[in-house]
């Protein structure tokens, strides 16, 4: 079975020298097939999965503590690894310093 309601881990990064001023500007990492922007087509892979959007559906069952996967993956993005950056769909501050 499945849930009626769909608890989302959402990647943001910010370019704000202060990530708690209220007029920062916060930005999505989009991944291939997750749910994400509502005006994105949903993608249709059949029968498999991406793995890593696999794996965000289900770290939003439960903690980060449960998923420490999840941390090493923020680290990678805030160092812009290429390799990291390659499974994602769109990275936001692609060509600009990172988050």
């Amino acid at each position: 079975s499945i849930t009626k309601e769909r608890t989302e881990v959402i990647l943001q990064g910010t370019s704000s020298l202060d990530p708690n001023d209220p007029t920062a500007v916060w930005e999505e990492f989009e991944f291939k097939c997750k749910p994400g922007d509502l005006r994105r087509r949903p993608c249709f892979i059949s029968p498999y999965h991406y793995r890593l959007d696999w794996l965000m559906w289900f770290a939003a069952f439960q903690t980060y503590e449960q998923n420490e996967w999840i941390i090493h993956l923020a680290g990678k993005l805030l160092a812009q690894e290429e390799q990291t950056l390659s499974l994602l769909a769109t990275n936001p501050f692609a060509g600009r310093d990172p988050p």
